[in-house]
């Protein structure tokens, strides 16, 4: 069965004002040292309100299901110890005052030193989905023909939708804020892995980039891990949604395998349309149409079916269609976070959003 692993991004916030709390140099060590987590699975980000967790490579969802609830209740717990409260929000709804100071790698302050503003506005928050390929060229392949799906997934994962206290009108303002970085957004169609390396080296070599990892396609090949990096989607608020997106792009991959294997056809999308798709997903949600594959609008309904029938036979084998399709459904009655964090500020105001985006998050 193909490997799976999922990486999983949250802010560290004050719990009464949903306030960014610069402590990760204290709740990272804690979670580290407790029963719940190995050290190696919880790092630093950017802005010292962040931090990551990673799940051990992992071959069936109920996996994945487990670490990510080990993961998150060990980051939870150290958080507590220290005050605050663990956000699965894929943007910080406040960010108070003064900027979040940077954690000091070389790598990081270099990064604030070249564009501070937007170092500053990286209080964003997302889930990466890492998919074993057996080689760099099936990995280019895959990139190709799973890139059309990526603005359906970004528009399912969508939780980012408040920023500075207000609602943006994005359901992922997320993908906004990251999208402003040089090289960004959906990834090119490319001509095999002579191609893509060649990209990855006109781009380093230009020096607008400082290294391969600020390559940051929503789809890319690991440097670090022979698999395909699946980096569009905001972090969910339930772990359960998580291994939604683990089966369904593990499905994307699968079958993009199959039908490289078989010989294909594969009909590519324009540079321009695959931008516009990807922009009206983080804009909507699943509230309203999406694009298809091709660029053709339907209902959001629609295109999420053409996604489930598109992969069904991968979710069969891997034995994961009945999970995964359960909770495509149940999204498709209730919403994307994005939509409960809306509501939950309506009924509530601040207190019940707090508590929608950490509570799913902290221990009982």
């Amino acid at each position: 069965m193909i490997s799976v692993g999922v990486e999983e991004e949250y802010l560290l916030v004050d719990p009464a004002t949903a306030v960014p709390a610069p402590v990760v140099g204290a709740v990272r060590p804690e979670a580290g040292l407790g029963p719940f987590a190995e050290g190696v699975e919880i790092q630093d980000e950017l802005l010292q309100a962040q931090i990551e967790v990673a799940t051990p490579v992992c071959r069936r969802l109920d996996e994945v299901g487990g670490h990510l609830l080990r993961l998150r209740h060990a980051v939870a717990s150290a958080a507590e110890a220290h005050r605050c409260r663990v956000a699965a929000t894929g943007a910080a709804p406040l960010r108070g005052d003064s900027s979040v100071p940077v954690t000091p790698t070389a790598r990081y302050l270099r990064m604030e030193g070249e564009a501070r503003q937007l170092v500053d506005e990286q209080l964003i928050c997302g889930m990466h989905v890492h998919v074993g390929v057996p080689d760099p060229e099936t990995g280019v392949a895959v990139l190709n023909r799973i890139r059309g799906w990526l603005p359906t997934l970004l528009a399912m994962s969508a939780n980012s939708p408040l920023w500075d206290g207000r609602d943006t009108g994005f359901a992922s303002w997320r993908t906004i804020v990251f999208g402003r970085w040089p090289v960004s957004g959906p990834p090119p169609h490319f001509d095999g892995l002579r191609d893509y390396e060649a990209r990855l080296e006109e781009l380093v070599a230009s020096g607008v980039i400082a290294d391969r990892k600020q390559v940051y396609w929503q789809a890319r090949l690991s440097d670090s891990y022979p698999t395909v990096e699946v980096r569009c989607l905001d972090v969910q608020l339930r772990a359960d949604d998580a291994v939604m997106f683990a089966g369904i792009v593990r499905g994307l991959v699968a079958t993009a395998i199959a039908e490289e294997k078989a010989g294909a056809p594969l009909q590519v999308m324009t540079p321009e349309l695959t931008q516009a798709s990807n922009w009206h997903a983080a804009r909507h949600g699943l509230n309203g149409t999406l694009l298809d594959p091709l660029g053709r609008p339907h209902s959001s309904g629609d295109v999420l079916f053409m996604l489930l029938r598109h992969i069904t036979p991968a979710l069969e084998d891997a034995g994961d269609l009945r999970g995964v399709s359960g909770l495509v459904n149940r999204l498709l009655e209730v919403g994307t976070p994005a939509d409960r964090q809306r509501r939950a500020l309506a009924e509530a105001g601040l207190p019940g959003l707090i508590g929608l985006v950490t509570g799913a998050v902290t221990p009982e």
